[in-house]
């Protein structure tokens, strides 16, 4: 009889961690400036490069936080 015989193993249930993108490595430009103008100049690029990588460890930040609580509250989020 087909119903008395054993049936295969079920397949080990697969676990899936969300998990947060890692991080791009920060980059200054290169820098080297002649007189006052190229060092104006070379002062924004260092600061928007400054921004760029505070926005990426926010945005770092922001998501595992989002993986805390949703692990505190018992239940996974994704991110967007």
């Amino acid at each position: 009889m087909s119903g008395c015989s054993s049936a295969p193993p079920s397949p080990a249930p697969q676990i899936i961690r969300l998990t947060c993108p890692a991080p791009a490595p920060c980059q200054l430009p290169a820098a080297s400036p002649v007189n006052n103008g190229d060092l104006l100049d070379q002062l924004t690029q260092t600061e928007a490069a400054w921004a760029t990588c505070a926005a990426q460890v926010d945005s770092l930040i922001a998501c595992q936080q989002r993986h805390q609580n949703g692990r505190e509250h018992g239940k996974a989020k994704t991110d967007p």
